[in-house]
């Protein structure tokens, strides 16, 4: 069945309504409502899910700078036309025409009026040189739409503003400032200053309202709808070419939005506003009529307030989001005795002259940082070659693969025969864990670049399940994961490990290694862990995943079975 909303909302730029024109549109009632809102049509853009990728739209929005100054170059020679025209008629008449009888005296006085009159001013008036300029620009605005965000990427988008919005506790006003603050102990904290601020409009606030909307998520679209209100206001409800929305919509949307809260009074409030804009609108007015007898019955709707919409992670979602919030700041966790820094060989010769420094981060579940694990260079090399590669990142969903809104990343699988960089990563790898990591030992290297608030939710690298994609190679689960930092970023990105209660920061060219699983082969519940969300930055990982299979003489079973 259709969302009862689903009938006002405009579906795209070609098919724009006014609040005023959707009146005319059929209706699918809601039996208290009586408010309806159009679906968003689904399509397959990725962009979002990339940094790599929006940063290559720039220079698709430069083409498209440069088409639109030869468009208006081309209107200005028109209109200059035009001008001159309109200079040369009106100085005939403020001169030579005065005396209208003399001056039709001179046949070519009267010669020249008729030409103009059966001619020129036709031609004037009917010509195609607008039409021929704004068809060039719709052509070369085509010619591009092949690199162009789809609606996916908008909605891909506007979700990860609001994936940051909750699990860093910023503060929506804040936002749409360009500020990127939480509210701590009464007061508004930055948690990162950028260098410009970078404010958003009422149609920008509108368009993540909308996101929210349409997946009938009224505690983010009540939240992103007031802003947009605020700011259309401010301006006096004067719209412009470039936005999708008006004052009106904003109001229509937050209208409903608030009365799905519950929050009858606000939302007659606001219908009564937009009736001062739209007097004749036939649905608001049932609405307003629903709303007053709403409020005057014995027993209103119970007002719920804003809600957070709940998730498949509900009961580890506030230590996660701790977690991310803290961005690898748990002194009381760093600060064991039990936790250490050297210099580490393994034993290796190949390590014995050029030790490699580790810092033992936690010791059930075991995990390390290796610094300076890879060079500037190398980690460059490593980006290069994965570009032309790089697909969204996908899960196991049974026996197959499948993407998720939980992973918002693109990724690309590199064999140590791509490049001589991918074998000395390798083998790097083989001498600090003493594994053997040779396909089908170990998978090959998947290299990661993260989207607009890219992150992977809480996850398990090994497989929980005997059907998991996991086992295809043949080499049984994966024993341990090693990751490479290949980027830095300015905030977020850290690496949370939820049941073990501490995170770890994005620290550039250097790599983490843990032990998935008991030396009994079972799965150790503790390597629970996710990443976080990209605040600000552009984040670059290469994972490299070990398989049980090959390591019977280098990670040796224990003699008890419990450990």
């Amino acid at each position: 069945m259709q969302h009862p909303q689903k009938a006002f909302l405009s579906l795209s730029r070609s098919s724009r309504f006014s609040v005023r024109e959707m009146n005319c549109l059929p209706r699918v009632y809601f039996c208290w409502a009586l408010l309806t809102a159009a679906g968003i049509p689904a399509a397959s853009g990725e962009m979002y899910t990339s940094l790599l990728n929006v940063k290559q739209a720039i220079s698709v929005e430069q083409k498209l700078i440069d088409y639109l100054r030869t468009y208006i170059d081309h209107e200005l020679q028109r209109l200059d036309d035009i001008k001159r025209f309109y200079s040369k008629v009106s100085g005939l008449h403020a001169e030579l025409y005065k005396g209208s009888g003399a001056a039709m005296a001179n046949p070519l006085v009267a010669f020249t009026l008729i030409k103009r009159l059966h001619s020129e001013w036709l031609n004037v008036v009917y010509s195609n040189e607008a039409l021929e300029n704004s068809q060039a620009l719709r052509s070369s605005y085509e010619e591009q739409e092949a690199d162009l965000p789809m609606l996916e990427d908008l909605q891909g988008a506007a979700k990860g503003l609001m994936r940051l919005q909750d699990v860093y506790a910023l503060q929506v006003a804040s936002l749409v400032r360009g500020r990127f603050q939480r509210v701590t102990n009464g007061k508004h904290v930055d948690i990162y200053m950028p260098s410009v601020s970078f404010p958003l409009s009422g149609d920008d606030c509108f368009m993540v309202g909308k996101v929210a909307y349409e997946q009938e998520d009224y505690y983010h679209s009540v939240q992103w709808l007031e802003e947009s209100v605020r700011l259309f206001r401010r301006t006096g409800g004067k719209w412009s070419p470039e936005n999708e929305a008006t004052l009106e919509d904003a109001l229509d949307h937050l209208a409903f939005s608030h009365f799905k809260t519950g929050n009858v009074s606000y939302a007659l409030s606001l219908s009564q506003e937009l009736l001062h804009y739209d007097p004749l609108n036939g649905r608001v007015l049932q609405n307003v009529e629903k709303y007053e007898k709403l409020l005057v019955a014995a027993r209103p709707p119970r007002a719920d307030g804003l809600r957070r919409p709940s998730t498949q992670y509900l009961s580890t979602r506030d230590t996660y989001e701790r977690l991310c919030q803290t961005q690898g700041s748990q002194p009381m966790h760093f600060e064991s005795p039990r936790l250490f820094c050297d210099y580490f060989t393994n034993n290796n010769p190949g390590l014995l002259l050029l030790p490699v420094k580790r810092e033992v981060l936690n010791l059930q579940p075991y995990v390390v940082l290796y610094h300076d694990f890879i060079t500037d260079t190398e980690a460059e090399d490593v980006k290069t070659l994965a570009q032309p590669g790089l697909r969204r990142s996908v899960v196991a969903a049974g026996e197959k693969q499948a993407t998720a809104d939980y992973r918002i990343s693109k990724s690309a699988w590199l064999k140590d025969s791509a490049h001589s960089v991918v074998g000395k990563l390798d083998q790097r790898i083989s001498r600090l864990t003493g594994l053997n990591v040779n396909h089908p030992y170990g998978e090959y290297i998947q290299v990661v670049n993260y989207g607009i608030g890219g992150h992977y939710e809480p996850h398990f690298d090994h497989a929980t399940s005997p059907s998991s994609p996991v086992y295809r190679l043949k080499t049984g689960n994966r024993i341990a994961t090693f990751m490479i930092y290949l980027s830095s970023v300015e905030a977020g990105g850290s690496t949370a490990f939820i049941y073990a209660n501490f995170s770890v920061p994005v620290v550039e060219n250097a790599a983490i290694f843990w032990w998935n699983l008991h030396r009994n082969g079972e799965g150790d519940v503790d390597t629970l862990h996710a990443g976080c969300p990209v605040l600000i930055g552009d984040k670059w990982v290469a994972n490299k995943w070990i398989h049980e299979y090959g390591q019977e003489f280098h990670h040796r079973c224990s003699l008890n079975p419990e450990e």
